[in-house]
């Protein structure tokens, strides 16, 4: 069996880069990081760091198993603070990660509804998109996060359990008549983030063109700046038109184009209690 001490060594390693600056972080002697590193490199039987110079950098092998010991360590980290705030040993805490616009509409309001249904309970907010949202589940960093996909969307990982929050249609947003996709083949497009942009091509894609992509940013002030200037047109989820509105642009529904949001929680039920009070508030704030 893998011993935990020598895990977080390596994922020290992997985070700092070197040895020294490893033992540092640990408050381990040098000396002591490399006799950990022998140990573990000896218990998998695989080559883990090798000399690049005067510094060190992980193998294949090391670095594999530093992704999966980060995972590993997050979750057991996450799992004592569950137990801690269990018996009562601590005040609790729910930590989310949501993507902006959800932040910018019905989140704030969950928050309330959890603060005044459990006053001792601490919320911790991230905002990121949604792959980096999993990452942070899956490495035990968040208890909760929304997040958003479309029919398109790659399934995400097993081991994810998801609850399902709203649908969210989205807008062609243009500073004229937005009408249809088609009607803007030769136009300018604006992007968004990753997941968006892949929507943007697919809808595109099925109205019988490839956009010529001007512009991107996942900045929903920004972006719908840049459309009121005439600079291009993009797609919008509803959500973001609620969190902001330019007055100087138009909107119109895209048939089949919605977005689907989740909260997602690593495993499956029953879930930590701090964690199901924050999912309970996340559905009633909607």
């Amino acid at each position: 069996m893998l011993d935990v001490v020598r895990l977080r060594v390596l994922v020290a390693i992997a985070r700092k880069g070197s040895l020294t600056a490893a033992a540092k972080e640990l408050h381990y002697s040098q000396p002591s990081v490399s006799h950990h590193l022998s140990r573990l490199e000896a218990e998998t039987g695989a080559r883990l760091v090798q000399r690049v110079g005067r510094g060190i950098r992980l193998t294949e092998a090391g670095r594999l198993l530093a992704e999966r010991s980060a995972e590993i360590i997050g979750r057991l980290d996450a799992t004592a603070e569950e137990l801690a705030a269990h018996v009562g040993l601590r005040s609790g805490r729910a930590r989310l990660a949501a993507f902006p616009s959800a932040l910018g509409t019905f989140i704030p309001k969950a928050a309330g509804l959890l603060a005044r249904a459990h006053p001792g309970l601490r919320l911790q907010l991230t905002e990121t998109e949604p792959p980096e949202a999993l990452r942070l589940l899956r490495a035990g960093r968040v208890d909760v996060a929304v997040i958003f996909r479309y029919d398109d969307t790659a399934p995400e990982d097993n081991g994810l359990h998801l609850v399902h929050l709203l649908d969210d249609p989205s807008y062609l947003v243009a500073n004229g008549p937005a009408g249809e996709p088609a009607d803007h083949a030769e136009s300018s497009w604006i992007a968004g983030c990753d997941r968006c942009r892949s929507h943007l091509l697919d809808i595109c894609e099925k109205a019988g063109f490839e956009p010529r992509i001007s512009f991107t940013s996942d900045d929903i002030v920004a972006v719908q700046a840049l459309v009121a200037a005439g600079l291009g047109l993009t797609m919008l989820p509803g959500l973001a038109l609620r969190a902001h509105r330019n007055p100087d642009v138009e909107v119109a529904e895209v048939p089949g184009s919605t977005r689907h949001v989740y909260a997602a929680v690593y495993g499956e039920p029953p879930h930590p209690p701090a964690t199901e009070a924050l999912v309970k508030a996340l559905r009633e704030s909607l």
